[in-house]
């Protein structure tokens, strides 16, 4: 028998060579290797070895099998051996009562596992699975419905798909369906249908945070996607049935969802509540423990707040742009009190984001003390892809310009009582801010906010490093982020990217608080918890 030894091998394997350092054992003279009879699927053998000796046991695996294993005895070795004895791959180093391995057999047959005993001692060894090349194919896609299983099983029986969409037509969609027994975890099943697509149907708004195509049921008109989330989900979706295949760079074939992307047809649920046809807003899913939304709908007897619409002209932007104001109710001027909400993407936050009713509301209950607010609005996409990212000019704007202008128009508050917010890119631009001008802002607030981004020619999350080098400033930040909005296609996600600033900012001693939510990157959300950090920076039980 040979040497336990790695022959002429260089490079990677003398690397290895180094990392199991024992099985350069070399056997004492006369120790014998014998041979067993070759071991398939299930096979198991139990033997003893001197020290230093190797035995070999044969196996049925052939070129391209799968083979699993297990492998028992204090410090006991194994390697592959091909035809001509040579070794082919280590499978155990020795480390462990019980070692576990699989391979695959390469093209010189017939293969062996030799042991090897470094020192005396028993060992077992056992083949747990052989799977052939043949057998090698990947499982069935699964159906996780239990309503789409059944549809299914009376489709192959010769039945039809009637009387299923007149239940989901009952019962609205999407579907969500309980387990025999609850999950372990506490999420619930819930599937997306739709009827009658030729081509495809893509989900906008999915769970995974990505657009995800649904599966047709066979060759019937139903076509599905089921999830897992949480007892706590909200969620705004649209179906896009039908979305044309272009030959075009990844981003525009992705952007032709919005070609056929429209509410669900089964869920009278929208958001706004009333679009304008058929392709405006989204469908709203919401499970009984979401998040209530309790302060965005006016209340009667609430004073309301006034609302003052101005155009804008920046000599820092060179652009003009819409800003509202708005004061609540009994506003009174320089104040000790009063506080101040400087709010991005200002018409979204008037439409979407009730944001005065909201003031409104929270004010009048005493949750929070005369707030006025700037919004802020954008003068065109391309403007706001421009500014809200990290931008000394738009900084400028906002330190030089709007602030005062907004003082002068007695809308003002302390730096320690004025809260700068936003979402998604507004809500980088927020911690952008509170980063330049802490002598305005010291509070931030951030949606959803884009810390993914990085700057021109940086990796990703340049702000979140310029946090890491700069000197603490006197800010306070609040930070949300949906946990539908994680990584996707090898990018970086705002909930990670965000999960990452607020270590960052407490490892530097900001004091930081944080919430996630089963939500994902949307209005719907955002117009409920904009209250909830609002109240826990400025609020009667905030920390000053």
């Amino acid at each position: 028998m040979g040497r336990f030894s790695w022959g002429g091998e260089s490079g990677a394997a003398a690397a290895t060579c180094v990392l199991v350092g024992a099985l350069l054992l070399v056997p004492a003279a006369g120790a014998q290797t014998s041979a067993d009879a070759p071991l398939g699927a299930g096979g198991q053998v139990q033997g003893a070895l001197a020290a230093m000796t190797t035995r070999a046991h044969g196996i049925t695996a052939q070129p391209g099998d799968m083979v699993r294993g297990s492998l028992t005895g204090a410090s006991m070795r194994l390697v592959l051996t091909n035809a001509e004895g040579k070794r082919e791959r280590v499978l155990a180093t020795g480390v462990g009562e019980l070692q576990e391995f699989v391979f695959v057999a390469g093209t010189n047959p017939p293969y062996a596992l030799e042991v090897r005993a470094p020192v005396a001692g028993g060992y077992g060894l056992r083949v747990t699975e052989v799977v052939t090349r043949a057998q090698q194919v990947p499982p069935p896609e699964g159906i996780d419905s239990p309503r789409i299983r059944a549809l299914q099983q009376s489709l192959a029986a010769g039945g039809n798909t009637d009387a299923f969409w007149a239940e989901v037509r009952e019962r609205g969609t999407p579907l969500v369906e309980a387990d025999a027994e609850p999950a372990k975890d506490g999420t619930v099943r819930v599937t997306f249908v739709w009827r009658g697509a030729q081509r495809n149907v893509w989900l906008f708004g999915a769970p995974s945070g990505n657009h995800e195509q649904l599966t047709r049921l066979g060759t019937s008109d139903v076509w599905y996607r089921s999830y897992r989330v949480p007892a706590g989900t909200r969620l705004g979706y649209k179906l896009a049935p039908d979305v044309p295949e272009l030959n075009a760079p990844p981003m525009v074939r992705r952007r032709a969802i919005l070609a056929t992307a429209q509410r669900d047809p089964f869920n009278a649920r929208s958001f706004p509540d009333r679009p304008i046809d058929t392709f405006a807003g989204e469908s709203v899913f919401e499970l009984p423990d979401a998040p209530p939304q309790p302060w965005v709908a006016e209340r009667p007897g609430v004073p309301k707040g006034t609302v003052q619409a101005h155009r804008i002209t920046s000599q820092a932007l060179g652009n003009t742009r819409d800003v509202a104001l708005y004061r609540p109710a009994g506003w009174q001027p320089g104040a000790s009190g009063n506080a101040l909400l400087v709010l991005f993407d200002g018409d979204t936050y008037q439409k979407e984001v009730p944001t005065p009713t909201i003031l409104d509301n929270l004010i009048a209950a005493g949750e929070l003390p005369p707030m006025a607010a700037i919004l802020i609005s954008n003068p065109s996409r391309q403007a706001r892809g421009d500014e809200l990212p990290p931008n000394p000019a738009f900084a400028r704007f906002l330190a030089t310009e709007l602030m005062p202008w907004a003082r002068s128009q007695g809308v003002a508050a302390g730096p320690a009582r004025t809260v700068v917010a936003g979402a998604s890119y507004g809500g980088l631009a927020a911690a952008y801010l509170g980063l330049q001008h802490p002598e305005w802002f010291g509070n931030v607030y951030s949606q959803s906010g884009s810390f993914w981004w990085g700057a021109p020619g940086q990796e990703p999350s340049s702000l979140t490093r310029d946090y890491v080098q700069a000197p603490v400033r006197p800010v306070r930040f609040y930070l949300e982020a949906g946990l539908f909005e994680g990584n996707r296609a090898g990018q970086v996600g705002i909930l990670e990217s965000t999960r990452h600033l607020r270590d960052v900012l407490r490892a530097k001693g900001y004091a930081v608080q944080h919430r996630e939510y089963a939500a994902g990157h949307d209005y719907l959300h955002w117009r409920g918890t904009l209250a909830t950090g609002l109240t826990a920076l400025m609020g009667k039980t905030a920390a000053e």
